[in-house]
């Protein structure tokens, strides 16, 4: 029998909201726990927001089924919209419409024990949900769900924010789990710390064994991969009006207020922040992984394993050998999940050998494949059972199985990584004589584009290349945002391989350099550049998540800037790192003082040298005296007007190649101008000057006077 509880009208947007409250509730009376609350009032509000946005409203019904096996709670959502035209490509999951319908569809029927959708254009669609009840929730009767009833209908519904405040609590539960699992990371991490190399090499794996993590943990997963978007919706209004705050559009706040709206703007950041990278982590989690090619050693990628998996070799009785690998060629692959297949092959033949070897070696065969071999002396695993063990869970029965921890993912796991990068898992092994696992992989890994050459690296005339070693194409724009205008020109490496194609083609003025780079570890990057004889007077700024600053200076690094960076710190870094090697003298011929002060104050940036002069004869002292790259010249000053100066500059040879850009508050006739013309690199209006005028010509100037012939 099916008794109905209430029905929800979605009329207006905030509806959905109350539905969603009113599933909580129900999902609370019937005596379900914490998390399937939350995963039916999460299923109700994503089915009840698509009624309202494609079809204008709709109705949402809830009612216990009973008489049946199992007894369930039944959500119907219905709408007499338009229908759904791609529903059988919906349910597959390979639809996504712009508006990202599809995936909350997809995701709801996971959090659900039953699913069924009609749609048809004529008849609107209908979405029914069913989540079973409890053994102590089920056999209810007509009473018992009247009672249940009339106790909702007893319950006030609450407001948006306190529903906030309920979504935010979920997600406060949810990484707390999240952050005792990163301590045991951690934990892990001290126990490696015996060499730098593994340590480092165990960051950039990170997300790898987070992987391994969520998916010992998938409801989880699921339940961000449902809800994080829920959580963007305040922290973007949060942003914007924080934004707005700070930008003085309603009047200027005043250094306390712009203190504290500060404080919440960089905490809504982090939050921000940190629910993009869990909706990536679920990702991961739900098949969605990238491989990330880099070049490398297989030399340097046994160095990495033997440092971390030396302080987990606790056994004295078995060897860990690696063979050597001198002598094969360089890698193009993604070298943290290479790592992560053989430290499970390690990891398992060290649990099920108890005395012998486990030996590491590396060789090719058929030119062109890789094959990274793990051999044991262990146990050994009988026919019958050696495809059953890349199966999820599976464990042999063995009396050493109870000694040891394992989850059964980790050889499943090894094989689908392989088959992303192109390769097979293959196993030899008889009982009581040992196994060999081995990866056998292309030496280049083969994408569907080509590799993406290092892009055009000639410095503009007048510019100073700096070179950013860099994988993130988003980070390098906001660097390239910070220094537009200025005298440095960006060169962007996104690998160890294109960086020291750069340093072998220019000598840039600055290295701005991150430590992971896509499974890449720059720390023997940098050992090279300050051991180079050709490199070594480089300053090199480090910019980096790791807390390695220690590590950094030791190895030479001038700078050190933890991410995110804040923009003017980045340029102030910039500019006292180049400081000495400034090439460009600017000379500001001006009797206002203020006017001065704010040329002088726009073109901090420029990575120039400004110096000063209050009239025409000191103006012109100096410019024979310094000889500045450019000369910015007020018209109107007493004693000795701009012309005049100007003038006087271009009939002497020793000033006459500097640049002149005339900045005059004077209003000038066509005669005026085709005077100043013949000899002024430009002319401008300090009513519109501003910083970005300054800048653009003072650079343009640059590049004139070094094209000229």
């Amino acid at each position: 029998m099916n008794f109905p509880i209430l029905t929800v009208n979605i009329r207006y947007e905030n509806d959905t909201v109350g539905a969603r409250q009113r599933a909580r509730q129900i999902a609370r009376l019937l005596g379900y726990d914490a998390q399937d609350q939350t995963r039916i009032a999460t299923a109700v509000s994503e089915i009840a927001r698509n009624a309202f946005r494609y079809a204008g409203g709709g109705r949402v019904e809830y009612s216990v089924e009973t008489g049946s096996h199992p007894e369930s709670l039944v959500i119907r959502v219905a709408d007499n919209g338009p229908g759904i035209a791609d529903l059988d490509r919906i349910l597959e999951g390979r639809y996504r419409s712009a508006t990202g319908m599809g995936l909350g569809i997809v995701g709801t029927r996971r959090l659900m024990d039953g699913f069924a959708i009609e749609s048809t254009p004529s008849a609107g669609t209908t979405v029914t949900l069913k989540k079973n009840l409890s053994r102590r929730s089920s056999g209810l009767d007509g009473a018992s769900i009247l009672r249940i009833a009339e106790q909702l209908a007893a319950e006030k519904p609450q407001d948006a924010f306190s529903e906030i405040q309920l979504q935010n609590q979920e997600l406060l539960r949810t990484l707390e789990e999240l952050r005792k699992r990163q301590d045991e990371l951690k934990r892990l991490n001290r126990e490696l710390e015996d060499t730098n190399r593994g340590v480092v090499a165990l960051y950039a794996e990170l997300d790898e064994k987070a992987d391994h993590l969520r998916r010992a943990d998938d409801l989880k997963s699921k339940f961000l991969s449902n809800m994080s978007h829920e959580f963007r919706s305040p922290l973007n209004s949060i942003l914007a009006l924080s934004r707005l705050l700070l930008d003085g559009v309603d009047g200027p706040l005043n250094s306390e207020q712009t203190q504290q709206v500060g404080f919440i703007q960089r905490a809504a950041d982090d939050l921000y922040e940190l629910v993009n990278d869990l909706l990536d982590l679920a990702k991961v989690a739900a098949g969605k992984v990238e491989v990330k090619p880099v070049e490398f050693e297989v030399a340097n990628l046994f160095g990495a394993l033997r440092g971390m998996l030396r302080p987990l070799f606790l056994n004295q009785s078995v060897s860990l050998v690696f063979d050597s690998a001198e002598g094969l060629p360089a890698v193009f692959s993604d070298e943290g999940k290479i790592s992560q297949i053989l430290r499970n092959f390690i990891s398992n033949a060290l649990k099920f050998t108890e005395r012998g070897e486990v030996r590491v070696a590396a060789h090719l065969s058929d030119g062109d494949q890789l094959v990274l071999s793990v051999a044991d002396t262990g146990i050994g695993i009988a026919k019958e059972d050696q495809e059953r063990i890349f199966q999820d869970f599976a464990q042999i029965e063995n009396p050493i199985q109870k000694r040891v921890k394992g989850t059964g993912l980790g050889l499943p796991l090894s094989r689908k990584l392989a088959h992303l990068l192109g390769g097979e898992v293959h196993l030899t092994s008889e009982p009581g004589a040992g196994s060999t696992f081995s990866l056998a992989i292309p030496l280049a890994y083969r994408t569907e584009t080509p590799r993406e050459p290092l892009a055009e690296i000639i410095p503009r005339p007048g510019v100073q290349p700096v070179l950013v070693v860099e994988n993130s194409d988003e980070t390098v724009l906001l660097y390239r945002k910070w220094l537009d205008e200025s005298l440095f020109q960006i060169v962007h490496a996104r690998s160890l391989a294109e960086a020291r194609e750069a340093l072998g083609r220019i000598k840039p003025v600055l290295i701005v350099l991150d430590v992971l780079l896509r499974g890449e570890e720059s720390w023997r990057f940098l050992e090279s550049v300050k051991h180079s004889s050709v490199t070594k007077d480089i300053p090199v700024l480090m910019i980096t998540t790791l807390d390695e600053e220690r590590a950094a200076y030791h190895l030479g690094v001038s700078g050190y800037l933890r991410k995110p960076v804040d923009p003017q710190k980045f340029r102030n870094e910039v500019r006292r790192l180049t400081a000495a090697q400034s090439l460009e003298r600017i000379l500001i011929i001006d009797d206002n003082d203020r006017d001065r002060y704010l040329l002088k104050h726009w073109l901090r940036d420029a990575n120039v040298l400004v110096m000063e002069a209050s009239s025409g004869l000191e103006g012109l002292a100096k410019a024979r005296q310094e000889k500045p790259r450019v000369i910015f010249l007020d018209l109107a000053m007493p004693g000795m007007s701009g012309f005049e100066v100007l003038e006087q500059l271009k009939s002497d040879p020793v000033t006459s190649p500097i640049a002149v850009i005339v900045s005059t508050s004077m209003r000038l006739d066509a005669g005026d101008r085709e005077r100043l013309s013949v000899h002024a690199a430009a002319i401008m209006s300090k009513e519109h000057l501003g910083r970005d005028e300054a800048l653009h010509a003072v650079r343009q100037a640059v590049e004139n006077f070094l094209l000229a012939p």
